[in-house]
């Protein structure tokens, strides 16, 4: 019965984020920008490091 529920909480979220990507692309885009800054900002930290 878990495993259902965890399915439905799932599919419940990846609707919600769809929905969200299409209604305020902006939004969305800012969010993907943070995301990749993130790795940036890690990958920097490293090559730092490796120095």
């Amino acid at each position: 019965m878990s495993k259902l529920i965890r399915n439905i909480v799932t599919a419940l979220l990846v609707m919600f984020l769809i929905f969200y990507l299409y209604t305020r692309p902006e939004a969305a885009a800012d969010f993907v920008k943070t995301v990749f800054g993130v790795f940036d900002s890690i990958g920097r930290f490293f090559s730092e490091l490796v120095r």
